[in-house]
């Protein structure tokens, strides 16, 4: 997350120093360039390994800060999470056994955390968003205990003005209102790094946006958002929201949001993308910065230009242009791609670098200039159609093509990579091991979002939403440390030995939300068709907002036949007005005493007003056979 020495811009005179500071490092960049004064005649890569913590319960576990002063290695940080880590690997030279060595690399950190995660109780999961994660995990509490977390929170709040809302999609439709930053957390990546010349970069940095959306396509892995199967790669919604600045206003305006792909191609070089930046986003926070960075370049010098590479980090493109000073004292420009998700497994993330690193390598031999042959509308098209549909999606490609994702990698993307690492002198056994990766799963559809989602669908009724979101987990970890591609998983299978105490802990994880409910206005043989109709006991009355106001109860209904009532009787004359409700993060135990003591048979769950679950006897039934069973069978 960058910088950890920063505060936010509260006071003026501190925010046009440091405005006038980002101006003139932006100045001394270009002075860097036009003096030819960025490393050339090498090709570098590099990666970034972002992972969660998980508990016994294979729920987030909040221990980073733990995990990371066992761990005496600079290669590791935190994230914004208590439940994530990052570990930066060191840069390879394009060219002979890099892939295998970044493998190795990435192979070790990750076994270092897992090692160090033991000792805190915790398990380590690749995945782009954690099945198991809730709205509860996403509180400030979660928050790594860091200033720059903190402002970055309160400074994006206040530009909004308001609560972060979106909606997203997919097979199931989240409607999410949050108060902080922390929907970010829920993302985990595996960012590649590509080094390139100043001279080539706009060159290259178009080519990264035609090929993301493929490369995107082929490796979706986040297709679960609290409970809802969203978006093939739902980091791609989620994120572009969690940070989003706009006010309303700005949002209707068509601003756009802190995080996004881009709208056009770079012309000439990457300074075109750090003024645009400038002049779209405001600067949220702020650092200490070097005098004279003109001066310094004038003298040969290199700057660090603390300003910039700040309020760059404020600025998430999904390829996004870096600045970065090298171990020889060099400056150098990386496009840093971010779209690939974190898992399923090392072998898959690397296999899918290779893949994005073989069409940059021979789309930028092969192509002077290649805004001529897409149009960029269409670039982007490809790039959200990948994230929602993943191998499913359409793509559109040179001389207008149209395809699935599926066909364009297989007859064109995998042929085309090869001959890109061929070129660039990468050992062969390597090119056909990890494209052969790539290969085998996109033939078989087995992206790890597929995996997930056939998964969930294999367990259907077996249990609650819950433990099986817990069984997904656990399978995903116990393969994924297994080292194989996810080509080669079988479909994760419902745990039925496991501590259902960790399934029951709130009424949030049992509680029925799939409800049928009916208005006061309605006439009562509505409601009394309903509860024929799903084999229900009660329903709960609402307005048009969500806004509980009652419960009918079959009791209540019953009686209303004994007496002989008419069947033009509204629901607003039977319902028992105002029902008593809890939270959905009330503890289990706590909701059983009530309903014992109140001798309540059902139980709405309320948040924010708005009816979002139900709790009733039966459930409670659920509840207590699978805890009093594991409790019996225990030696």
């Amino acid at each position: 997350m960058g910088d950890q020495n920063v505060q936010q811009t509260s006071d003026e005179l501190e925010h046009r120093h440091f405005m006038k500071a980002l101006l003139t490092e932006v100045r001394a960049l270009e002075d860097m360039h036009a003096k030819g004064m960025f490393e050339g005649g090498i090709r570098r890569i590099g990666a970034e390994q972002e992972m969660f913590l998980v508990d016994r319960a294979h729920r987030p576990a909040l221990s980073a800060v733990q995990v990371l002063d066992h761990i005496n290695d600079e290669r590791f940080t935190h994230e914004l999470g208590l439940f994530n880590l990052e570990a930066n690997l060191a840069p390879q030279e394009l060219g002979g056994s890099c892939l295998r060595r970044l493998h190795a690399e990435t192979d070790e950190v990750v076994q270092v955390a897992r090692e160090h995660a033991a000792k805190a109780d915790a398990q380590i999961a690749l995945v782009g968003i954690l099945p198991t994660l809730t709205k509860e995990h996403l509180s400030l509490s979660s928050m790594v205990p860091k200033p720059r977390y903190f402002a970055l929170n309160e400074a994006l709040m206040k530009l909004r003005g308001s609560n972060f809302k979106f909606s997203i999609k997919g097979i199931d439709h989240l409607h999410l209102e949050h108060d902080n930053l922390m929907l970010e957390a829920c993302n985990t990546s595996f960012q590649v790094h590509f080094q390139v010349e100043a001279d080539e970069f706009a060159h290259l940095y178009n080519i990264a946006q035609v090929v993301t959306g493929p490369l995107l396509a082929a490796c979706v892995n986040s297709p679960i958002l609290l409970g809802k199967r969203l978006w093939h790669e739902s980091r791609i919604a989620v994120f572009e929201n969690s940070v989003d600045s706009r006010s309303t206003a700005h949002a209707v305006r068509g601003h756009k949001p802190r995080v996004h792909f881009g709208d056009q191609w770079v012309d000439e070089s990457v300074i075109e993308i750090f003024k645009e930046d400038i002049a779209r986003f405001r600067v949220i926070l702020t650092t200490e910065f070097e005098d004279d960075p003109i001066g310094m370049v004038a003298r040969g010098e290199v700057p660090q230009l603390h300003a910039l590479r700040l309020h760059n980090g404020t600025v998430y493109r999904w390829n996004r242009a870096c600045y970065g000073i090298s171990e020889t004292g060099k400056p150098h420009l990386r496009i840093e791609n971010r779209v690939i998700p974190s898992g399923p497994t090392v072998a898959d993330e690397i296999a899918n670098a290779a893949f994005f690193f073989g069409m940059m390598a021979k789309l930028s031999r092969s192509i002077d200039d290649i805004r001529p042959y897409f149009n960029f509308a269409d670039v982007k098209a490809n790039f959200m159609a990948a994230a929602r549909e993943g191998l499913r999606a359409q793509q559109i490609w040179f001389d207008q093509k149209q395809m699935t994702a599926q066909e364009l990698i297989l007859d064109v993307l995998l042929p085309l990579a090869e001959e890109g690492l061929r070129e660039a002198q990468i050992d062969e056994a390597d090119i056909h091991h990890y494209l052969g990766i790539v290969r085998k799963r996109v033939e078989m559809r087995r992206t790890g979002a597929r995996w997930q989602l056939e998964s969930l669908e294999s367990m259907r009724g077996q249990g609650s939403a819950h433990e099986c979101l817990r069984s997904l987990t656990s399978s995903m970890i116990d393969q994924q440390t297994a080292g194989k591609p996810i080509s080669d998983w079988s479909l994760a299978e419902f745990c039925f030995v496991q501590d259902w105490r960790e399934s029951y802990r709130t009424v949030s994880q049992f509680m029925a939300t799939d409800l049928f409910t009916v208005r006061p206005d309605d006439i009562v043989d509505f409601a009394a068709s309903l509860m024929e109709w799903r084999y229900v006991r009660h329903v709960p009355v609402e307005d048009n907002e969500g806004h509980l106001l009652g419960l009918v109860s079959h009791r209540q209904l019953l009686r209303l036949v004994a007496r002989g009532s008419s069947s033009e009787v509204m629901v607003s004359e039977v319902m028992h007005s105002d029902p008593l409700s809890v939270p959905s993060h009330t503890p289990t135990v706590e909701a059983i005493r009530l309903m014992r003591d109140r001798r309540l048979s059902c139980l709405p769950v309320v948040d924010d007003g708005k009816l979002v679950g139900l709790v009733t006897e039966y459930d409670l039934m659920i509840v207590a056979g699978r805890l009093l069973e594991s409790y019996l069978d225990e030696p």
